[in-house]
C-alpha cells in the first residue's frame, strides 16, 4: 500500500508541471482568441491592427491571373495602336521641310524635328511599325525552326545528338556576332535582317521543345499508341504537338523583344535596313552626330518609344506564361 501511494504521489508530481504547461497554453490561446474576437468586432484599440491584417490578407489572396489579364490586355492595346498608327500614316507625313529644321519639342511637333525638318513623331511611329514587322517575321521564323528541330530531336534518336550539338554550338556564339555575320551574308534589308534574327534566336526555344517532347514520351497514352502500331511521326503530330502549343506561343512572343532590339542594333551599326526605310536603328544612328549640338530629342524620344514597345511585348509574354501555366524559370531569348 505504501509503495502504491508513493508511486501515485510521484506520478502526480510528474504530471503537475505538464498540467501547468497545458493550463498556461490554454490561457494564452484564450487571450489570443479574445484578442482576435475584439479585432473582428472592431471594439477596443485593435481596430488598426484589424485593418492592417485585412490589407495584408487582401494582397496575399489577390488573383495573379486577373493581373495577367489586365496587363496583357493593356500591352496588346498599346502594340496594336502603335502598329496601326505607323502603318496608316500617309507617305507625306515624313517629308522634309527646311523651314522647320531643328525645332525642339512643341505641341505641333511633340518629338521635335530633325536637321531636314522632318517630324520625329511621325518618323518614330513609322520606325516602330517597321520594327514590329521585322520582329513578327523573325519570331515566327525562329519558332518554326525550333519546332521542327525539337520534333526531330524527340522522334529520331540518331538526330537527337546532332541537333543537341547544333543547339549548344549556336548558344556558345554571342548573338550580336552571329547576327552581324548573317546579316552581311544575306545582304541586309528587311528580309535579310529578319532571316538573320530568325536563324540566331531559335536555340533556347528548341531546347525547351525538345525537353517537353522527351517528357511527353514517357506518358502512358504515348506507350499505348506505340503498342497500337502508330508511327512516331503520327504520335508526335497528333498527340504531342497540341501539348506544345502553349510553350511555343509564349516562346515566340518572348522572342519579339529580343528581335526588335537586335534589329535596331544591326541597323545602328549600318548592316541592317537601308537608310531610305524608316527604322529606329537608323534614327538613332543619324542622331548621334547631332547630340553634341544639343539636339537631345532626336535620340531620347525614339529610344523611349522603342523601350516601351519592347516592354509591352515582354509583359504580354509573361502574362501569357502566367495564364497558360508554363514554366516560370525558363527563358527564351
Amino acid at each position: 500500500m505504501k509503495q502504491t501511494v508513493e508511486r501515485s504521489s510521484e506520478q502526480t508530481t510528474e504530471t503537475s508541471p505538464v498540467q501547468k504547461v497545458k493550463t498556461t497554453t490554454q490561457e494564452v490561446r484564450y487571450e489570443i482568441n479574445t484578442g482576435l474576437l475584439k479585432a473582428e468586432t472592431g471594439t477596443g484599440p485593435t481596430r488598426q491592427t484589424r485593418r492592417r491584417y485585412a490589407g495584408v490578407s487582401n494582397q496575399r489572396f489577390r488573383n495573379p491571373r486577373q493581373r495577367a489579364v489586365i496587363w496583357g490586355s493593356l500591352a496588346v492595346i498599346w502594340i496594336v495602336i502603335v502598329w496601326l498608327t505607323g502603318r496608316l500614316l500617309p507617305a507625306g507625313s515624313t517629308l522634309t521641310s527646311l523651314l522647320d529644321r531643328n525645332l525642339s519639342p512643341t505641341w505641333a511637333h511633340p518629338f521635335g524635328t530633325d536637321w531636314l525638318g522632318r517630324d520625329m513623331f511621325m518618323r518614330t511611329l513609322k520606325g516602330l511599325a517597321t520594327s514590329i514587322q521585322v520582329g513578327l517575321l523573325a519570331a515566327c521564323g525562329g519558332g518554326l525552326i525550333a519546332l521542327l528541330l525539337g520534333l526531330g530531336a524527340a522522334t529520331i534518336k540518331a538526330a537527337d545528338r546532332v541537333i543537341s550539338w547544333i543547339i549548344d554550338l549556336f548558344l556558345s556564339v554571342p548573338h550580336l556576332v552571329s547576327l552581324v555575320m548573317l546579316a552581311f551574308v544575306f545582304g541586309g534589308g528587311l528580309a535579310g535582317v529578319a532571316a538573320a534574327i530568325a536563324l540566331t534566336h531559335w536555340p533556347n526555344l528548341a531546347r525547351i521543345v525538345r525537353a517537353e517532347m522527351i517528357q511527353l514520351k514517357s506518358a502512358e497514352y504515348i506507350h499505348i499508341s506505340h503498342k497500337l502500331g502508330q508511327s512516331r511521326l503520327r504520335i508526335a503530330v497528333q498527340h504531342m504537338l497540341p501539348h506544345l502549343v502553349p510553350q511555343l506561343f509564349v516562346g515566340v512572343l518572348l522572342i519579339f523583344p529580343h528581335a526588335i532590339l537586335h534589329e535596331a542594333a544591326i541597323t545602328f551599326l549600318g548592316l541592317g535596313l537601308s537608310p531610305q526605310q524608316p527604322a529606329i536603328g537608323i534614327i538613332l544612328s543619324e542622331s548621334m552626330r547631332y547630340l553634341s549640338a544639343g539636339m537631345w530629342w532626336l535620340a531620347f524620344f525614339p529610344g523611349l518609344a522603342l523601350l516601351l514597345v519592347v516592354r509591352a511585348f515582354d509583359v504580354l509574354g509573361n502574362s501569357l506564361k502566367t495564364l497558360t501555366g508554363t514554366g516560370n524559370s525558363r527563358e527564351v531569348r
